[in-house]
């Protein structure tokens, strides 16, 4: 089956190649282009969505899967090549069920809606995205009209980003994690937050954006492989292993938002950057799911960027940077500051307790929407009350309300924000199986060293790229299927010591 399986890699590549030069334009799109390129750069997305569509779902590619099928069986599960004819067939399956057309379609459509949320969201100006998103939620119901069977119409859309993950499965996660953490942030809710102003001073905005690759490059970044550069909305994308581009965005009033947000998109591409080399140009060159991908980000933002061993290290680092700022200021006061809990509107700087409600807010708005309960121009609304009744506090406008999140202004509606929380619980799944096996990660944070749970984090779960599924992959790094249990222990653990519950 040689042959066969030569071609299959050429079939694939070439699909990798036209999906990733649409990754090149949605990249410039959304940090370099000229707001006058809008209308062409979605047409030409659109025509790049329906080629590599059209490569996909071509009865050769099928035939081909086909014939690979007894070759297939006939080899180890942790084969390589059994894994590349595994995630085709997916991939296959999957899109032979959504036309061509419909697909060129959805793709300008999330175009043009991008463009129009970046001079939505400074306008505070929701009434002019009413109807470009309640034509994102017909297309969004029609994608998954195209999957029959299934038990709720978000189910399908999950699919395409946490495959497996089902509501049902999600509202057990869900519901699991309110039970656990409710009690911790109730108990917190009776101490007075931490003072946070050594964060709230004037940070330069070059200052800062060189602090923080100094910090991505010590993680394990590799720059001669990505560059990080601005964008209005944080993000990872890859055009190929050796080309992992990150953005973020500056507030020079606010030290955390840049730092972090860097630190956050840094942990998805060491992800995609320690992936099996001779995946490259496959579909088994990418990450397995939202979730694990989050994982990676959480991991290094929180877990590892809002510790107290990593601050003891970049602390002394950071006072260098900015004297006049953080003159006098301890370190265990700013270990506090960036851990204090509090109620917050911004979901990418909310406290890792706090955090997990902001995604409930939004998975249940979204069902909301795609069952029909809640239509677009009532959005605001709910918004507002769900912040109201759930986090205590109520958004002053839409620019920091339901217009903040760019996901379903660039996207489908549904599957977009379950792989948030999915990935704070892998990520401390993840780290505490390291740690077992390496007890030093913490000395070794606390010293400015990574490498070993960065090298531990690569052998185990980014060189497999997509060979596994997600419960494969926990499994296999971990020898426990997925659990939310590190993650409570680990929550319990740090702010009971913080608030000293």
């Amino acid at each position: 089956m040689h042959s066969q399986m030569q071609e299959l890699k050429r079939l694939l590549g070439e699909i990798k190649d036209i999906q990733s030069a649409a990754a090149v334009l949605e990249w410039d799109q959304a940090t370099l282009m000229p707001p006058g390129g809008a209308a062409a750069r979605a047409r030409q997305l659109a025509t790049l969505t329906r080629l590599a569509h059209e490569r996909l779902t071509d009865p050769s590619l099928g035939k081909l899967l086909d014939e690979l099928g007894p070759y297939e069986s006939n080899m180890p599960h942790d084969s390589d090549e059994a894994g590349l004819i595994r995630a085709a067939r997916y991939d296959f399956e999957q899109a032979i069920r959504v036309p061509a057309g419909f697909l060129a379609e959805f793709s300008a459509h999330a175009s043009e809606a991008y463009q129009a949320w970046t001079a939505a969201r400074p306008a505070d100006d929701f009434g002019s995205m009413v109807p470009i998103l309640e034509r994102t939620l017909q297309l969004s119901r029609r994608l998954a009209e195209y999957f029959p069977g299934y038990e709720h119409i978000a189910d399908p859309l999950i699919e395409y980003s946490d495959r497996g993950m089902t509501v049902a499965e999600l509202r057990i996660v869900f519901d699991e994690l309110r039970q656990g953490l409710t009690p911790l942030v109730k108990a917190i809710d009776e101490h007075p937050p931490f003072d946070d102003s050594c964060l709230r001073r004037t940070f330069p905005e070059q200052a800062q954006l060189a602090f923080g690759r100094e910090v991505i490059e010590r993680l394990g970044f590799d720059f001669a492989r990505g560059r990080q550069d601005k964008s209005p909305h944080p993000f990872m994308t890859g055009f190929s292993l050796g080309d992992v581009r990150i953005t973020t965005r500056v507030d020079e009033h606010m030290l955390t938002q840049a730092l972090m947000g860097t630190i956050h998109e840094a942990g998805h591409a060491m992800y995609e950057q320690g992936i099996n080399p001779e995946f490259e140009g496959t579909p088994l060159a990418d990450g397995v799911s939202s979730g694990v991908h989050e994982s990676q980000s959480r991991l290094w933002e929180n877990i590892v960027g809002r510790s107290r061993p990593f601050w003891s290290f970049f602390f002394p680092r950071l006072q260098g940077v900015f004297p006049d700022q953080l003159n006098g200021v301890l370190v265990e006061t700013f270990y506090q500051a960036i851990n204090r809990v509090d109620k917050s509107l911004i979901r990418t700087e909310a406290d890792e307790l706090t955090y997990n409600l902001h995604v409930m807010i939004r998975f249940d708005l979204e069902l909301a929407m795609l069952e029909g309960s809640l239509a677009v121009r009532d959005l605001p609304e709910a918004w507002r009350e769900r912040y109201r009744s759930d986090i205590g506090i109520v958004p002053p406008d839409n620019r920091d309300g339901v217009l903040q999140d760019v996901h379903w202004y660039a996207g489908r509606i549904g599957g977009a924000f379950q792989g948030y929380t999915l990935g704070n619980v892998l990520g401390a799944q993840f780290f505490e199986a390291a740690r077992t096996a390496h007890p030093e990660i913490e000395n070794e944070i606390s010293s400015g060293s990574f490498e070993t749970l960065h090298g531990w984090l690569r052998e185990h779960v980014y060189t497999h790229g997509r060979k596994y599924t997600t419960p494969e992959l926990v499994e296999i790094a971990t020898g426990k299927p997925v659990s939310s249990e590190p993650y409570l222990r680990y929550l319990r653990q740090k702010f009971g010591e913080l608030y000293r519950l």
